[in-house]
């Protein structure tokens, strides 16, 4: 055994020890049934009203929340390319940050600010405005989401448009471009395999966010990953749940594959 492979042992054992066998066991069950027998009927069970519309729902979620997040992202990783270097650690400091935090700490931050009487309808009785009605809705849960997800799509963006040559953005400024054809044909465009990576960072998580689901959702709204955890901690039915996550992990790795796919034709044109 070389050096390198020893090096590598560690990673080696903790990748089979917690990776490979708990997806063999989860594979196991989802094709067994309760007798012990080989089954579908664990996998196909997401065709239920009740599964398919959780499904459904997430998609909804994780697309929506996806979406905001790229429109964030664009303004805010412009503004961090113009700072100076010093100032640009500063603000990605600052963006950062609220991750070092307990996820669950935050979650219940924004329940806090978004409840009845919570500071945000506070704010609102103060200047006068109309309170709003967040609490245990699917805004609630889409807020909670965008926050926590919001800096994984800042950072994959932000290291391709960091990237790019300021003087290639001069030469179009030169040409008469304005700001916004200066993003559309040259920002966009070689920004796209970042945008990419975050895509996949903020959509393939958003689905299966059962706690933000719970603490922001009142436990109301039912993402697949609420249905799952149910299967496993309430009805203790590992079956039923195992085949509903082998599912769920088939349709992300699908996700994944499409993208990873895109963002090699992206680089392959970008090379030609």
């Amino acid at each position: 055994m070389n050096k390198r492979s020893m090096w590598a042992s560690p990673y080696i054992i903790w990748m089979i020890g917690f990776t490979v066998i708990p997806l063999a066991i989860i594979v196991k069950y989802a094709f067994t049934g309760e007798g012990g027998g080989f089954t579908f009927d664990n996998m196909l069970a997401m065709f239920e009203p009740v599964h398919l519309k959780a499904m459904i729902f997430s998609v909804e979620i994780a697309f929506l929340c996806t979406v905001i997040c790229i429109i964030l992202s664009y303004p805010l990783v412009i503004a961090l390319r113009r700072l100076k270097f010093n100032k640009q650690g500063f603000h990605i400091l600052i963006l950062i940050l609220p991750m070092w935090i307990n996820f669950i700490l935050r979650l219940l931050a924004w329940q806090m600010i978004l409840s009845n009487n919570g500071i945000l309808n506070y704010i609102l009785r103060g200047i006068g405005l109309r309170e709003q009605n967040i609490a245990n809705s699917s805004i609630a849960m889409m807020i909670g989401i965008v926050y926590d997800y919001l800096p994984y799509m800042v950072l994959a963006i932000y290291n391709c448009v960091e990237e790019i040559d300021d003087d290639v953005i001069e030469a179009a400024r030169d040409l008469g471009a304005g700001g916004f054809t200066v993003f559309l044909r040259i920002i966009l465009p070689l920004s796209v395999p970042g945008l990419l990576s975050g895509i996949v960072m903020v959509f393939v998580p958003a689905m299966t966010s059962f706690v933000t689901a719970n603490i922001l959702g009142g436990g109301k709204l039912q993402l697949i990953g609420n249905v799952i955890e149910q299967e496993f901690m309430t009805t203790m039915d590992w079956n039923l749940g195992s085949g509903l996550s082998v599912i769920l992990m088939i349709f992300v790795l699908i996700s994944m594959a499409f993208t990873s796919r895109n963002e090699v034709v992206e680089k392959e044109s970008r090379v030609w």
